[in-house]
């Protein structure tokens, strides 16, 4: 009989002290956050998705080159000359068509390795988390602001403009080298 109120008193004493807990809980008001409607505030230096500003980006490759797992690709182009590809924001010339600049976010790790070393600021993380797809090639993000058509015409014309160089060397390095006039000889008298 004294086994059977033992058990019975450790039976009600469990109960209690968890009843203690949800009671605790019972009276505290509710931080449930309505996720659609209502977003958590992130931390200022949460890393999410990447973003390209192509105004301000030179072609360096940098990023590029800094992504451990080269989730980055870049293609340029070398203007020809006459060709003003403007500054970026911060003064910089531009020298380079853009014309490639894709991010693969299915590979991306999130590190922001690529966001330090470029020296226009082009690249950086952005506050964006909701980017889930359900085909995995469109988490291919393309950046480029030049149309294929017209990435096609800027090498085209830069291959050109070099073909036309190397003719023009060409054609010096062909052509009679001007003669020196004859040396007259200086007799004594």
């Amino acid at each position: 009989m004294n086994q059977y109120f033992k058990n019975t008193w450790d039976g009600i004493f469990t109960v209690l002290v968890g009843m203690k807990i949800t009671f605790k809980h019972l009276f505290t008001p509710a931080v449930t956050i309505q996720y659609p409607d209502i977003k958590v505030k992130l931390p200022e230096r949460v890393r999410n998705r990447l973003y390209v500003n192509m105004d301000d980006c030179i072609g360096c490759d940098q990023c590029s080159r800094a992504c451990p797992v080269s989730c980055i690709e870049l293609e340029t182009v070398k203007s020809i000359p006459g060709e003003d590809l403007g500054t970026t924001s911060n003064g910089k010339k531009k020298a380079l068509w853009v014309t490639k600049f894709n991010i693969d976010i299915a590979k991306c790790c999130y590190c922001q390795l690529c966001v330090f070393p470029c020296p226009t600021g082009c690249i950086y993380m952005t506050d964006v988390y909701e980017f889930a797809e359900f085909e995995r090639s469109n988490l291919l993000y393309k950046f480029a602001t030049l149309t294929t058509e017209e990435a096609v015409q800027k090498k085209v014309n830069y291959e050109k403009f070099q073909a036309e160089k190397e003719a023009q060397k060409a054609a010096a390095a062909a052509a009679p080298k001007s003669e020196t006039p004859p040396q007259t000889e200086n007799k004594p008298e």
